[in-house]
């Protein structure tokens, strides 16, 4: 089966004023529908065709370029479109003690995200997962992320940042610091929560 573009969860203007209506438009409509296309051309016809998208990622380094840049793609805005929300909340319970134990404070964890987001070169990602039971936070280029086999960094994402200027680029201009510092108005942390809550599932049954 073909893959399809996932609808938003929100309307196009429920971010702002922290992501403003027509990046959400043509970030979603035009750049992830863009991804969704071209993974389904890259992987029409070829055996890769019925495989799903996990395991499309877990063999990336195998599967060509097309097919691991628009599987990525689509994976990395199906999961970021998921831990956005209008709100502002923090984190709760479990996954506010982890991130106190493995950063100190989530002020700290912030700081950290925010780095590894900025000082990513180019287009890319910001990711904090889980690894060896605890919290960690790494980056990815291009459309990589961390469930790929070729990944720069290895962890069960929770959550996920999108640093290509596409993202930003009509509110922020080049000011890629400010959209994460933004960034962290609009985590729907109930989201997040669920992403670790199930990574450490997957970890105790490993």
């Amino acid at each position: 089966m073909a893959f399809t573009l996932p609808a938003l969860p929100y309307s196009f203007d429920a971010l702002e004023p922290h992501i403003d209506k027509l990046t959400m438009q043509i970030h979603h409509d035009k750049h992830h529908q863009a991804y969704v296309d071209n993974l389904n051309k890259a992987i029409d016809g070829t055996p890769n065709e019925n495989k799903s998208l996990e395991e499309l990622l877990a063999s990336a380094g195998k599967v060509g370029a097309a097919v691991r840049n628009n599987g990525g793609g689509h994976w990395n805005h199906s999961f970021f479109w998921e831990i956005l929300s209008p709100g502002g909340e923090k984190p709760e319970g479990k996954l506010a003690t982890a991130i106190d134990e493995s950063f100190g404070s989530f002020d700290e964890m912030k700081d950290k995200f925010n780095a590894a987001g900025a000082g990513r070169f180019g287009s890319g990602w910001a990711w904090l997962g889980v690894l060896d039971g605890k919290l960690a936070i790494c980056s990815t280029p291009n459309q990589d992320n961390p469930l790929m086999d070729v990944a720069e960094c290895k962890c069960k994402p929770i959550l996920g940042c999108d640093v290509w200027e596409h993202a930003y680029y009509l509110k922020y201009q080049n000011r890629r610091a400010e959209y994460l510092k933004a960034f962290w108005n609009v985590v729907n942390w109930k989201k997040v929560a669920q992403h670790f809550e199930k990574a450490n599932m997957k970890l105790a049954e490993a």
